[in-house]
């Protein structure tokens, strides 16, 4: 399949694209269901890496309902470069204006394929997390399904062809909120050696993939397609599934990705 792939905003498929507003007011006003349970396992491993009496950030929270899965027992900052009236806090990820070493630990969900200059994020993260610090990313996985799917929906793309180490060439488009590259995690973290030499500020102390038919029957999380909400137990007999096929086959099946990322240097010990 082709290594780039750039579709306009025009071409897209789903609905209320960027309509964070519209998928937040969507989300509260569902029963349980797909979306909820797909969620839930996107924030819940988290806490194993987020301890209690932290100070955590979520960077990019959009709809800002990772409060309702991140532990009770610590402190949570919501922000986004949107200014909507639950973001706390509204900065710019390459800048966030905060002082050094102010978080215990900072997350992010699916933020980081938007981000232009991928680097420059990881070292303002590194500068406002603690020694010891956890940056925790749930991100796309751009395997061969996810490529599939992203042909379909027209939604996003990916280019492997951009450096996402470099500082000058950006790879989205910072002028755009909602630019893309599908590609990014994996050029940052498929060579996890690769990653450390770049970004020396970070260890990779976790790294594992999931969800291959649990997106598609989610309805999406802010851009939307159909879809028929299924009862609990046949949701989690997929997830075991889901977690079986992306574990054994990433680079064909796993749409997603999870990453944790420690600061190097004396501080508190390692989360989970």
């Amino acid at each position: 399949m082709l290594d780039e792939y750039k579709p306009s905003h025009n071409e897209n498929r789903l609905s209320h694209e960027g309509d964070i507003r519209f998928a937040r007011k969507d989300y509260y006003s569902r029963g349980p269901g797909n979306l909820k349970f797909l969620l839930k396992n996107r924030y819940e491993w988290m806490n194993r890496f987020i301890n209690k009496g932290d100070f955590a950030l979520e960077v990019g929270c959009g709809t800002g309902i990772s409060k309702d899965f991140i532990r009770k027992d610590c402190t949570v900052m919501l922000t986004d470069f949107a200014d909507y009236e639950w973001v706390e806090r509204k900065v710019d990820a390459l800048d966030t204006k905060f002082p050094a070493a102010k978080f215990d630990a900072v997350y992010c969900s699916n933020m980081v394929h938007h981000v232009p200059f991928p680097k420059k994020f990881f070292f303002e993260m590194s500068r406002i997390l603690k020694p010891g610090g956890a940056l925790i990313i749930q991100e796309i996985n751009c395997s061969l399904m996810m490529r599939i799917l992203l042909r379909i929906a027209r939604h996003e793309g990916w280019s492997f062809r951009q450096d996402v180490f470099s500082t000058k060439t950006p790879c989205t488009d910072s002028k755009d909120l909602w630019s893309a590259n599908c590609a990014i995690p994996n050029l940052l973290f498929d060579d996890s050696e690769k990653f450390e030499r770049e970004v020396g500020q970070f260890k990779i102390i976790h790294s594992s993939f999931s969800e291959f038919l649990l997106f598609p029957l989610s309805g999406g999380v802010i851009a939307k397609m159909r879809t028929i909400d299924l009862p609990l137990p046949l949701l989690k007999t997929l997830k075991k599934f889901d977690d079986f096929v992306s574990g054994a086959f990433p680079g064909v099946f796993a749409l997603q990705r999870q990453v944790v990322l420690k600061k190097r240097g004396n501080g508190k010990k390692s989360p989970g």
